[in-house]
């Protein structure tokens, strides 16, 4: 665990937040979501975090990103507008041009003073991603602010905040590898954009085809939702020592048939299940995040930048979940990837407009999201890649303190893996950490596997305690 007694603390001072508008007119014209996009658990802004380290120029990242930010808005013009809502709740943009919200600061701080492994939570992250009074709202506000801060030892850190409803994690690093594809001296960006929203439109008339058991009314009888107060925060990193310590757990029917990702989510779903000590006959539920681009018959265009996931939902008593072998949970969680099919994501655009735009179900609710193959680790601005690129901290969402991301991360031993941000109540993580440790500590010896790398698993989870 890492020695937060001492966190790092610095002051970062801040320019005028401005509008950047697109450097080029625009169409004025109202523009309308998708059913997939306007759903209530999108309404709310993601934050992300780039770090970059000092190259051999000389130019100011600052003014380098604002002027490809504005061409790039010329193109993805919807970002610079507002959103209203209409009958039955229905979100649209109205193309106004008036802009996104942009920051330059300066910090006193250098890369290296951040430690060895840059990962969430980011000390200090409210003075790099200033929340600007008045613009955190949904509806009226901008849709996208981007603060960047120059720091002592020539690197920067790009932090943004985006309107959900406007794009998912491969929508968003689109847009913005066109920024860094502009900053970097291109004409144009690689990927056009592909607006198109009404290709996840409901169908006339709506018809709910498929279950979707995450939008299920759930009354939280027994306040299980968890308090966001006393909330503790860590990172855990999962390279192949912990992930080859976990497959030991796998039934010997799906050896060679799980991904990493169905691994490590039953794992943490177990592990995080019984840390909150629930009652034997409370139903704990996980959400995957599934990306449905390649669902579609024919695919999604490429240069579609909308929300286009499905949020498929599995579900197990708390007993079952912690005195079942971990296969109980892999099962399920494979199970519930598979039911997203083309007609799922149909059927769940129709249940949106019958519904209104329900959130989903968040009672003993966790909710997982791989952004590993997203690409914000390859987003370069002139100044290379970054060394951490992705979302800024765990726990983020319309209801906090629900979700987790994947995210890659190379530790500071070389070893390529996941950095997974984690939040739960104080006694409930030092509950986790154990369960977790005792599970890679005490991997079954299959196929004569070392010992050692179960024991170097466990020395591997690298644990953050927020100091905020």
């Amino acid at each position: 665990m890492a020695d937060t007694r001492n966190p790092l603390v610095f002051s970062v001072r801040r320019q005028e937040p401005e509008l950047v508008a697109p450097a080029e007119p625009t169409p004025r014209e109202i523009k309308s979501l998708s059913d997939i996009d306007d759903q209530e658990g999108l309404r709310f802004h993601i934050p992300v975090i780039q770090f970059y380290r000092r190259s051999g120029g000389t130019e100011d990242p600052a003014k380098v990103i604002k002027g490809a930010l504005a061409k790039a808005l010329a193109l993805y013009y919807p970002f610079s507008g507002r959103l209203r809502e209409g009958p039955g709740r229905k979100l649209v943009v109205d193309c106004t041009g008036e802009g996104v919200l942009f920051i330059e600061a300066d910090a006193d701080v250098t890369l290296e003073q951040f430690g060895p492994a840059l990962q969430p939570p980011f000390p200090c992250l409210d003075e790099l991603l200033f929340d600007v009074p008045g613009s955190s709202g949904v509806l009226h506000c901008p849709l996208l602010l981007i603060q960047v801060t120059r720091l002592r030892c020539g690197g920067f850190i790009l932090a943004l905040r985006l309107n959900h409803v406007m794009s998912d994690a491969y929508g968003l690093v689109q847009f913005m590898n066109a920024v860094a594809e502009l900053a970097r001296g291109e004409q144009e960006p690689s990927v056009p954009p592909v607006w198109n929203r009404e290709l996840l439109t409901a169908r006339d008339p709506p018809c709910v085809t498929c279950k979707h058991v995450e939008y299920d009314e759930v009354e939280d009888i027994k306040g299980t939702i968890i308090p966001l107060d006393d909330m503790a925060h860590r990172s855990f990193f999962f390279g192949p020592a912990e992930v080859s310590a976990l497959r030991r757990y796998v039934p010997y029917h799906l050896k060679g048939q799980c991904s990493t990702f169905e691994l490590l989510t039953a794992c943490l779903w177990r592990c995080r299940t019984i840390a909150l000590q629930p009652d034997p006959e409370e139903v704990m539920r996980i959400i995957c995040i599934v990306n449905a681009r390649s669902k579609f018959n024919p695919a999604l265009p490429l240069g579609y930048y909308g929300n286009a996931f499905a949020s498929p939902m599995a579900i197990s008593t708390a007993e079952d979940l912690c005195n079942k072998p971990l296969g109980h949970a892999l099962e399920l969680v494979r199970k519930a990837k598979r039911d997203v099919t083309e007609e799922y994501m149909r059927s769940l655009a129709d249940l949106m407009v019958i519904k209104g735009k329900p959130h989903f179900t968040v009672v003993r609710t966790y909710l997982v999201s791989d952004v590993t193959r997203a690409g914000f680790t390859d987003l370069d601005f002139g100044w290379g890649k970054p060394a951490y690129g992705g979302p800024a901290k765990g726990g983020v969402g319309a209801i906090p303190g629900v979700a987790s991301f994947y995210i890659p991360f190379q530790n500071n031993r070389g070893e390529n893996g996941r950095v997974i941000p984690f939040c739960l109540p104080s006694p409930a993580m030092d509950r986790f950490v154990k369960e977790l440790q005792a599970l890679l500590r005490n991997a079954p010896d299959q196929h004569c596997a070392a010992a050692e790398d179960a024991d170097q698993a466990t020395q591997g989870v690298n644990l953050v305690q927020s100091a905020l």
